[in-house]
């Protein structure tokens, strides 16, 4: 415990990773609560999963593993699948389910397909791409985390600003077509916006969990309120509680991958408001049900009492 508040307090790198995860967990978080509005969740899970071919193909081609090389080409790849995922739906009789299916299962196997073919080379310098699959928070260098980091505060910016477009566009896009908000634009940057929160987070997380840290924090926290801006708040609270306590508990235990701990956080945090938030929650419900039925029995009990004395009289 001395060792770890020793690397939190004085460590400038562990300090910088913790902060890269915060604001990846904050980004996640709020996108993901439009995302699962919007019933678009799963496309965040097959644009982490198409991120995988982008990288191997910026290696393949650049021949060397810079982070911002290998990011271009899983933003290139997470937008080439998220624009397929629309084209099928828009242009042919498949459902939004089964595009999604298609489209992570093609690109992630051809991913692993060039995974195995860079693995075969004779060249070291491959060495910490399949990191990319679960995540290794603890691999990144400085420079690496203040790009991620950069990018997260720049994701969580632009939502800010459209954040009253998208929420209108979110519950009610004829009105916001009818208030002469450009729909088409604006569903094709928040897309953007989704493909860019999963591939800031897939060094950190992986290309495998990703889906979970947009996913989680969005349903936990829809168990506090009704209100989407409430909503986005708690989610990007538990986004950011679930990137840091992920990257600690990893750096505690050395080569373990960050992206599981984050992501059991996470569900840590979810069970615990599907149990125990105000109004929503299991055993909420159930202590106010308990309540409830013994102020019945009490009611009842003195209606009988009084009905026995107006007898009595």
């Amino acid at each position: 415990m001395n060792d770890l508040l020793k690397m939190i307090l004085f460590d400038a790198n562990t300090q910088w990773v913790l902060l890269g995860t915060m604001l990846l967990g904050i980004a996640s978080g709020v996108l993901g609560s439009i995302a699962l509005l919007r019933k678009q969740s799963l496309i965040g899970d097959a644009v982490a999963h198409a991120a995988l071919p982008g990288i191997c193909m910026a290696f393949l081609l650049s021949g060397e593993k810079s982070l911002i090389v290998l990011l271009i080409g899983a933003t290139i790849s997470g937008l080439l699948a998220a624009y397929c995922i629309q084209f099928i739906i828009s242009k042919s009789i498949i459902k939004e389910d089964a595009a999604i299916c298609l489209v992570l299962s093609v690109f992630f196997g051809f991913g692993i397909v060039l995974l195995t073919k860079v693995s075969q080379l004779p060249s070291g310098n491959k060495s910490g791409l399949d990191d990319f699959i679960f995540g290794q928070a603890a691999s990144l260098v400085g420079n690496d985390v203040k790009l991620m980091a950069g990018a997260a505060a720049v994701l969580i910016f632009i939502t800010a600003i459209l954040f009253k477009e998208l929420k209108v566009l979110t519950f009610d896009p004829a009105f916001a077509k009818g208030l002469g908000l450009p729909t088409g634009l604006l569903n094709f940057l928040f897309l953007t916006l989704l493909v860019a929160a999963v591939v800031v987070g897939i060094q950190a997380v992986g290309v495998i969990l990703m889906a979970a840290l947009l996913i989680t924090p969005a349903i936990a926290a829809r168990f506090w309120t009704n209100s989407l801006g409430k909503m986005v708040v708690i989610s990007g609270i538990f986004g950011a509680l679930s990137g840091m306590a992920g990257t600690l508990l990893s750096t505690i235990g050395e080569g373990l991958p960050t992206g599981p701990f984050i992501v059991v956080t996470a569900t840590a945090l979810f069970f615990i408001s599907m149990l125990f938030a105000p109004e929503r929650g299991l055993v909420t419900k159930w202590i106010k049900r308990i309540v409830n039925n013994k102020q019945l029995r009490n009611n009842e009990l003195l209606q009988s009492e009084k009905r026995s004395g107006f007898h009595e009289l």
